[in-house]
């Protein structure tokens, strides 16, 4: 009797024991999950639609948005430029944080930054290969008239200007297409400026005179004789003389000669308009026979009324092409 008494005390402690060891476990506890944060709905952030979208998604769409490459137009030529080259940095961190607070929508400015020294040296380079000299018309003689090449405007790259204009586009991520500017310089010599120019046909005795490439007037002239002819080449009026003295010059055909003055009979007429071809010139004359033949002795003889004229239209300078034709 004493040993199962014993027996049920001690089943009765061990019930006790394991009573306290049941309670001091934890309650079960039971996983709950909460929805990401999202952007207000109509929200844009630089020019970007992020309502509705979570923080990573919202902050992804802002940076692909800003790191669209941008275009530049010089004239007809297209420059594609992505804008990791300028060090772009984004605070899209703190831009997001905003956004997720404000009101729907609202409409939130965002401005990255770049690197200042690297846009300037990219529109530096940008300018040494777009900038040009401006390049002048040429005065050529083909099929014995004369030919003016096309001339070219200088172009210079405003850079100031265009450095402003890439950095406004980059820290605002609009990527609008930045049209290039620049200041042009027109060539000294130009089709239309190119002026007078004289043609000489020694074999058939004509004088043209052009206005670059077109025609003003023809005449009838005198060249050099056999014995003393007309140079062929390319040459300029270096002078004009009106009312001219005439003096012997020292060749054997005008030995014992004595200078003429102004006036009647004079042998250069009332107009001298001497080449850079020593002793040679343009002038009138009052032998007007002579005109149509190679009488003279290397000059080019004119009646005396139409030196004149042309004595009016042509300047030191003009460049005077003799041909044999």
């Amino acid at each position: 009797m004493k040993r199962l008494v014993s027996f049920l005390i001690v089943l009765l402690a061990a019930g006790v024991l394991a009573s306290a060891v049941l309670a001091d476990d934890p309650p079960p506890t039971t996983t709950t999950t909460t929805a990401p944060t999202l952007v207000p709905l109509g929200v844009t952030l630089g020019g970007v639609a992020i309502g509705g979208l979570d923080a990573d998604t919202a902050a992804q769409a802002v940076l692909d948005s800003f790191g669209r490459s941008l275009t530049l137009r010089v004239e007809t030529t297209t420059v594609q430029v992505v804008p990791s080259l300028f060090a772009l940095s984004v605070p899209i961190d703190s831009a997001i944080a905003r956004a997720l607070t404000v009101e729907p929508n609202t409409t939130l400015g965002l401005r990255a930054s770049v690197n200042a020294d690297l846009v300037r040296s990219f529109v530096a380079k940008l300018a040494t290969r777009f900038d040009r000299k401006p390049v002048s018309s040429r005065l050529l003689l083909r099929t014995l008239k004369p030919y003016v090449t096309k001339s070219e405007a200088g172009r210079t790259i405003n850079q100031s200007l265009t450095t402003r204009d890439l950095t406004d586009e980059l820290v605002h991520g609009t990527r609008a297409p930045i049209r290039v500017q620049s200041m042009f310089r027109e060539a000294p010599v130009t089709e239309k400026t190119i002026g007078p120019v004289i043609v000489i046909r020694r074999g058939s005795n004509r004088l043209t005179l052009y206005n670059g490439e077109h025609v003003v007037r023809q005449f009838g002239v005198a060249t050099g004789q056999a014995v003393y002819p007309t140079p062929l080449g390319k040459f300029r009026i270096v002078v004009k003389w009106k009312n001219p003295w005439w003096y012997p010059p020292a060749s054997p055909w005008a030995k014992g000669e004595k200078p003429v003055p102004p006036g009647p009979g004079n042998p250069l007429g009332t107009r001298w308009m001497g080449l850079s071809a020593p002793g040679v010139g343009i002038h009138g004359t009052p032998q007007d026979g002579s005109i149509g033949y190679s009488l003279s002795h290397g000059c080019i003889r004119m009646h005396i009324p139409q030196a004149e004229w042309l004595f009016e239209h042509v300047d030191v300078g003009t460049p005077v092409y003799i041909v044999s034709a």
